[in-house]
C-alpha cells in the first residue's frame, strides 16, 4: 500500500520501486479508477481497443517514450527495454496525486501494438481521469506517427 506521505513528494519521489507489469496475467481491479488499452489481439480484458500502428515495434517504442517525456507533470519511473516496457508517474495538478502509467510495445500483424495501463494509486473512482489520459496519449502517439 502506498503511504499518503507520497503526496508531499515530487516526481517519482515516495513511490515504491517499479516492477514490470505482466500484461498477460493482469487482473483488473473492481474499482473504476483504471484504464487498460490494448489491440484486438490482446486476449485479456481491456477498456479501450487500439489498432496496431503500421510501424516497426522499435519505432513505436521510441515514439512512445518521446511522447511520454512531453506530457505535463509526468516522470519516468522505470523501463525494461528488453520487454519494450516503461512506466511513468503523472501527478495531478491540484492535489499532487500520483497515477501510474505502464506501457508495453509488442509486434502485431502488420506493425506494432501498444498495451497502455493507466491507474490511480488512491481512491475508488477517478471520475474518468485515467480514460481521458489514455485517450490523450493515444492521440499524441497518432499525431507523432503521422508521416
Amino acid at each position: 500500500m502506498t503511504s499518503p506521505l507520497v503526496l508531499l513528494q515530487r516526481g517519482a519521489g515516495g513511490l515504491a520501486p517499479a516492477e514490470p507489469v505482466a500484461f498477460d496475467q493482469l487482473v483488473l481491479p473492481a474499482s473504476p479508477n483504471t484504464c487498460l488499452v490494448g489491440p484486438a489481439s490482446y486476449a485479456g480484458p481491456k477498456h479501450l481497443t487500439q489498432a496496431p500502428w503500421p510501424v516497426a515495434p522499435a519505432v513505436l517504442w521510441a515514439t512512445l517514450n518521446r511522447v511520454a517525456a512531453g506530457m505535463p507533470r509526468t516522470f519516468k519511473l522505470a523501463e525494461w527495454p528488453d520487454r519494450r516496457q516503461s512506466q511513468w508517474v503523472e501527478r495531478s495538478a491540484l492535489v499532487n496525486y500520483p497515477d501510474i502509467i505502464a506501457a508495453e510495445v509488442r509486434p502485431d500483424a502488420g506493425g506494432a501494438a501498444l498495451l497502455l495501463y493507466s491507474r490511480s494509486l488512491f481512491g475508488w473512482s477517478d471520475l474518468g481521469v485515467n480514460k481521458a489520459r489514455a485517450e490523450r496519449w493515444l492521440a499524441a502517439l497518432d499525431a507523432a506517427l503521422k508521416p
